[in-house]
Parts: C-alpha cells; sequence; structure tokens
C-alpha cells in the first residue's frame, strides 16, 4: 500500500515528493542506472543533451537555454543558462553523489564451493555489510556489448531476486562470534546464485557462444544477463555490475513519516536537485544573470579521485566552458569562479535515539526538521561562517527548517566533495545534507518532510542567490 504524500507544491506543479524519491531509488540501482533515469527526466523537461568531445562554442550554448552531459555514464552535469548571463557572472551549484556503498563484481567472478555456484564480489566504499546478509539480491549495471562489429554499453537491471547472502546460524557460532558480528569481507560476503547440478558448467549449445564465452564469469551467470539484455552470450565482452537489493524502499510509520530505502546516501540529493532545477527551468529566465547547475559525481564513496569524481577537473572544466563560450578570458573566469557557489550535498547524522551520546548535545538533528548544515573546523567540511549564513537564509526565505551538526571532538569525522572541490576551483562551499539514519546501511532511513524541504531549499537557492549575494559585503 503506497500512501500519497503531498508534494513540494502543487500549485506550482512540482512533482517532488517522497513517494517520487522511491519511484527514483528504485529505477536507480548503480550510478549508470541514475544517469539514465536523470538524462530520460531532463530531456523530457527540454534540456539538450551535449557531448565532450565536442566543441561547446559557436553558439553551442545560448543564454535561456538548458543542458546536461554525462562523464563515464555515471557522473551527470545539468544546467539551465539565465537569460542575462554574462561571462564573469558566476554558477550556483548543487553537488551531490551518484555512488553508495555496494558489493561488485570481482573482473573474475566465478566461484564455487561445496556444492554451491556463487560469485566473487568486492567492496566498494564503507558498508555496514553485515546489513547485507540474508536479503534478496540481484545485479545491475553497465556491460560492454559487441554489436556488429561496434561496441557500445548496454544498461543492466535484472529485478529478479537472483543472489543471496545467508548468515551463519547462531547455533554454529561462539559466544565471542555472536558478540563481535564479525564479518569476514573477503571470505563471508560471496553470495549464491545457485546449486551446482549436472548441467553446470557444460558447453553451450551454441558453438560460437561457447568458443567465444568469457571464462571469467560462470556461464549460468553470462547466460542470464544476455537473456535480459536480448544479445548472445558471445557478445559479452566487460561487466561494470553491483549487486542491489532486490525490495524496494517504504514509507512507514502510523503517520506515513519515515522512508526508508537502499541508496538514499546520496540519491536523495540526486533526486531534489534534479527536480528543482528542472522546476526552476521551467520558470521565466530572462532575468536571471547566472547559471544553475547540478554536478552529480561518481566515486565519492571510495575518495573522489577518478576521472569523473570530485577530485577530477569536471567541475573547473564546467566553469571554464560556460564562462569562454559567451566569450570571457582568463580574467572573465577567475571573476566567474569567485562569484559562484556551491552547496555540497550529502546526508547528515540524526541523532539515533538509542547511541544519543555519540552526539554533541547542541548538534543533534532529528529528522522531518529540515536539511543540515555541516560544519567542521578542521575542514572535513567546507562550510564557513559566510557561506553557512547563505544557506540559512535561503532557508529562512524558502520557509523551510535549518539544522547544525558539529562532530564530537572524540569522535572521527567523515568528509564530503565539498572540501575537494572547494580547494580545486576556489569556488565558495556549504556542506548541507538531509538527516539520516543508518547511513551506509544497506538500507537507510530519512524523514519524508525533509525530502521535500531539501527541494525547497534547492530550488530557492537557483531563484534567490543572486539577489542574497548582491546584498553581502563578505570578503
Amino acid at each position: 500500500i503506497r500512501i500519497r504524500i503531498p508534494p513540494a507544491s502543487d500549485k506550482q506543479g512540482s512533482m517532488c515528493s517522497a513517494p517520487g524519491l522511491l519511484d527514483f531509488v528504485n529505477a536507480s540501482p548503480t550510478p549508470f542506472n541514475l544517469v539514465s533515469v536523470a538524462s530520460t527526466k531532463l530531456k523530457s523537461k527540454g534540456f539538450v543533451e551535449l557531448k565532450e568531445d565536442q566543441s561547446w562554442n559557436k553558439g553551442a550554448l545560448k543564454a535561456g537555454g538548458k543542458y546536461f552531459f554525462a562523464r563515464a555514464a555515471s557522473t551527470f552535469v545539468a544546467f539551465a543558462i539565465g537569460g542575462a548571463f554574462e561571462a564573469s557572472n558566476g554558477c550556483k551549484v548543487v553537488g551531490a553523489h551518484t555512488d553508495s556503498p555496494v558489493l561488485k563484481l570481482k573482473p573474475v567472478s566465478k566461484k564455487s564451493a561445496h556444492g554451491y555456484m556463487q560469485l566473487g564480489v568486492e567492496c566498494y566504499g564503507g558498508g555496514l555489510w553485515h546489513t547485507w546478509f540474508d536479503r534478496e539480491l540481484s545485479l545491475a549495471g553497465s556491460v560492454v556489448v559487441e554489436s556488429n562489429g561496434r561496441f557500445e554499453r548496454r544498461l543492466l537491471h535484472m529485478k529478479k531476486p537472483l543472489l543471496r547472502i545467508p548468515h551463519l546460524c547462531i547455533h554454529l557460532q561462539t559466544a565471542d562470534e555472536r558478540a563481535k558480528l564479525d564479518v569476514n569481507k573477503e571470505t563471508h560476503l560471496a553470495p549464491i546464485l545457485q546449486m551446482i547440478t549436472d548441467e553446470v558448467n557444460r558447453p553451450a549449445k551454441d558453438g560460437d557462444a561457447a568458443k567465444d564465452q568469457d571464462g571469467r564469469h560462470a556461464p549460468e551467470l553470462l547466460s542470464l544477463i544476455a537473456a535480459e539484455l536480448g544479445c548472445g552470450v558471445g557478445a559479452i565482452r566487460d561487466l561494470d555490475v553491483s549487486l542491489f537489493d532486490t525490495q524496494g524502499g517504504q514509507i512507514w510509520g502510523p503517520h506515513s513519516e519515515f522512508l526508508s530505502s537502499p541508496r538514499l546516501d546520496n540519491q536523495v540529493h540526486c533526486y531534489t536537485s534534479i527536480e528543482a532545477l528542472a522546476d526552476h527551468a521551467d520558470k521565466d529566465l530572462s532575468k536571471d544573470t547566472q547559471v544553475s547547475v547540478i554536478t552529480l559525481f561518481d566515486h565519492e564513496e571510495v575518495g573522489s579521485d577518478s576521472t569523473h569524481g570530485a577530485g577530477s577537473p569536471l567541475m573547473q572544466d564546467v566553469v571554464t566552458r560556460l564562462c569562454k563560450a559567451f566569450g570571457g578570458d582568463e580574467d572573465a573566469l577567475r571573476v566567474c569562479v569567485r562569484n559562484s557557489f556551491l552547496i555540497s550535498a550529502d546526508v547528515a547524522h540524526a541523532i539515533h535515539p538509542n547511541y544519543a551520546a555519540k552526539h554533541e548535545g547542541n548538534h543533534a538533528p532529528l529528522l522531518n526538521k529540515g536539511t543540515v548544515i555541516k560544519t567542521n573546523s578542521n575542514q572535513r567540511y567546507a562550510t564557513t561562517a559566510a557561506t553557512g549564513f547563505i544557506v540559512r537564509e535561503l532557508s529562512r526565505r524558502a520557509g523551510v527548517g535549518c539544522q547544525e551538526f558539529v562532530v564530537r571532538n572524540d569522535c572521527p569525522c567523515g568528509s564530503t566533495i565539498g572540501p575537494i572541490i572547494a580547494s580545486k576551483t576556489g569556488i565558495r562551499t556549504c556542506d548541507v545534507g538531509v538527516p539520516s539514519l543508518s547511513m551506509h546501511s544497506i538500507r537507510e532511513t530519512i524523514g519524508c518532510d525533509d525530502v521535500v524541504a531539501n527541494y525547497k531549499l534547492f530550488l530557492q537557492f537557483f531563484e534567490g542567490f543572486g539577489a542574497l549575494d548582491r546584498d553581502c559585503s563578505f570578503l
């Protein structure tokens, strides 16, 4: 049963809502699928796809235009150019990330033990891996396929439950083992695909398929993938495939105020930023002097250092190409950077009622009380007094709550794409996030009201940052 949660603003025609987030996450089991969903959404809103390997000059970009592109099929960038934009005016950027801690197939995944056919998997990021036990799992991602002598990337999303990682029963564990809940990531996390039977490992009936079959992976796995993609087994050339929980997200509680789902870190901000940009771009942009941008990076969970992570030149590339497409020189580019602002959005830690001592008492965010501003004097977050003020004031003007988080002095602090981009580009940055419970679990929890509040904050940022910034005299 799905209970309808009111969208952000029915009067304005917005469709941003908690059920909308569930649909988005359920359709996006990997960053590859997310980028496809985002592309389809924005194309339907009139956004034009760009190619990074083609020139953006010579009239490719126009004031008032709406554009998007993908890098490596798992990082997504979209922007709406104000009708009054000039090269040095700056960009209003919401940054988030598309990836989450998952189990990924190893390059050689073929594996068996004691009559079971299993898959070799690698831990991606820092997951709470014990939460992956006893879940119905399946496979999704990107597959390189040969077609008519050429090679292409195809999306995979196998919705049928195919895999499971069974927990060891309590009777076979010692008291110490039960107390530790210790997971050996190499030996305990291999999922079961099927039992080995007499049919297993027999050559395929198709002689060419048998000859071309990739021996790194079990024939049964390749046959399943080929059937899903509608290609021959021999056409499969490589895989970038992850496991995912087949159980969809749920809205729950007596008042339907909570939402639990896989990958809320950080697909919630991918969703709200896409919705905010799409709705902003639907309005009259003729007087907008800046560019409204969303940058959704892959590889945040593993440090961001890749060709398409936040540690890459991508953010600087976007600003540079926008500036130069409108006739800007190097000096105009530097002014454009100084006039720009980044909201780095990644889920925040809500206070846990059973572990309240883990929070500093004056900085204990609650679910459904608004987006959290994250501050760390040691620069694990990029928020400053000036940038934090900007977001607090935008929240006030949007009519939504705003909370504060600082980690305890005796606890480690995570980080985000905020400090990475700020240090590489010089763009002013504030780190924020929807408060959450069970971060990095296979199923995380947020408040339904916070989805809409976060959307409203981002929409206010795109619509009202320029005027607010002109009223500020911060150096």
